[in-house]
């Protein structure tokens, strides 16, 4: 193994294991601030009492979060050198602006949400709670502003053998990247719908709880259901996105080998990156692929064939990656749809079937988010700036014994900080809220008890 393949593997160890993080601080941001502001307008403690809950388990998962997230940024100077040399200058902005106004919103207000229930007045509360959510809406643009730019470089001039800031307006309103932010905070709330939906859903399962839970259930629901309307129509425009600019990563998608006009969508197809000749095909409908790549059913395609073997992507991780997001993506949309009738039927709590279903189905859309990454970064192989910079250029010249060392360090490291934030977020989910006494006269405190005890 060498320096280039290994250190791709830290980063997307490190990337992996922080986005296990993101979406739900994401998402049970936005669910805490919407229940506080129940609270507020109908002055039911029930609300305050389910923003408390939900809002200790965000707080769990955003300080362990923040931990993972910090040795990221250092990897472009320890593992991506060159690449920094390159277009640092481009890159680096974004990643500051992230850290002094997205980070310091969401660490300033988060502590006057958590220290702050009884010593500010409710609506000071309400405000805070809404500027940490968005903080970590204005966290994502950041860092999508940076990777739009990787996928899709604009507002540069090419001098002294770098790539230096030339426009920053053409920077950050770069489609690609808010096509892609738009995508990622929508998929970020079918995961902490879901995640919300499958906790309340052990608790009804178990009959604790229950008026609580079924409110929380249906505000969680709500957010879901945008998430998974919203997701499949920005990874659509997304799609037509990849299609005009990274035509490589499009054909690798739908494993499209033969350059060609009217490309059907195949039902059934089996990328063989080791053959020049057309992947085997099943039942297709004709021209549909051209189609919803550009809205024209005689629209050409280019084929990988007609791309140079060395600028292709990985076609079978990507291709199945897309595929498996994509069913994962109907079933999040046909689970919703049918939380959303059983509501609406009153049948919910008798479909005991569903509830179980939605517990077990946790995990999914971590796997979901997680695909769709993976086919975003593997699509853009070779390069790390598409069309400007490959991988095997960007890496540092450091002996691949030290990446594989750090390698190994952090994924022990990261492992342990991922069991220990499902381990708290289970056990405090498991415990339930706390009566209404205790939400009108306690304060949601985080000692450093609390992250390594559930009972503080």
């Amino acid at each position: 193994m060498d320096a280039v393949l290994l250190s791709r593997l830290q980063f997307a160890v490190t990337v992996g294991f922080h986005f296990l993080f993101v979406p739900l601080t994401i998402g049970f941001a936005l669910l805490v601030a919407v229940l506080e502001t129940l609270y507020i307008r109908s002055g039911d403690a029930r609300y305050k009492s389910m923003a408390k809950f939900w809002g200790k388990l965000f707080t769990i998962n955003f300080v362990l979060g923040v931990v993972t997230g910090l040795t990221m940024e250092f990897q472009f100077g320890t593992n991506w050198s060159e690449y920094s040399k390159f277009m640092g200058d481009i890159f680096g902005s974004p990643l500051a602006i992230e850290a002094l106004m997205a980070f310091f919103l969401e660490s300033t207000f988060i502590s006057i949400w958590i220290f702050g229930w009884e010593r500010v007045s409710k609506k000071v509360h309400l405000f805070a709670a809404w500027m940490v959510a968005l903080g970590t809406h204005l966290s994502a643009v950041w860092i999508i502003v940076a990777n739009g730019w990787m996928q899709n470089p604009v507002g540069y001039v090419l001098r002294n053998g770098r790539a230096e800031l030339k426009s920053f307006t053409a920077v950050i309103t770069n489609s690609y990247a808010w096509h892609e932010y738009f995508h990622v905070i929508l998929s970020a709330y079918v995961l902490s719908g879901f995640v919300a939906l499958g906790i309340s859903a052990y608790h009804l399962l178990r009959k604790q709880n229950v008026e609580f839970f079924q409110k929380s259930f249906s505000v969680a629901l709500i957010i879901a259901l945008i998430g998974v309307i919203g997701t499949p129509l920005t990874g659509h425009l997304n799609g037509q996105e990849t299609a005009r600019m990274q035509p490589s990563k499009f054909a690798a998608m739908e494993a499209i080998w033969k350059t060609g006009r009217g490309v059907p969508a195949y039902l059934v197809v089996v990328p063989n990156e080791k053959s020049e000749s057309n992947p085997v095909e099943a039942i297709g409908i004709p021209g549909l692929t051209s189609f919803l790549a550009f809205n024209n059913f005689n629209a050409k395609i280019t084929g990988l064939k007609d791309i140079p073997p060395a600028k292709r992507p990985p076609v079978a991780p990507v291709f199945w990656g897309f595929r498996i997001m994509v069913l994962l993506g109907i079933y999040f949309l046909v689970m919703a749809a049918f939380g959303w009738y059983l509501q609406a039927k009153n049948k919910l709590l008798d479909s005991t079937r569903f509830l179980r279903l939605l517990l077990y189905s946790i995990p999914l859309p971590y796997i979901a988010i997680n695909l769709g990454w993976m086919v975003t970064e593997m699509g853009r192989q070779p390069w790390t700036v598409y069309n400007l910079m490959t991988t095997a250029k960007s890496v540092s010249p450091v002996p691949a014994s030290n990446v594989l060392l750090s390698l190994a360090a952090m994924v022990v490291l990261y492992s342990l900080l991922v069991v220990l934030d499902f381990y708290l977020i289970a056990k405090n989910a498991k415990k339930g809220p706390e009566s209404l006494s205790e939400a009108e006269g306690k304060s949601t405190v985080v000692s450093p008890e609390f992250v390594l005890s559930s009972n503080s």
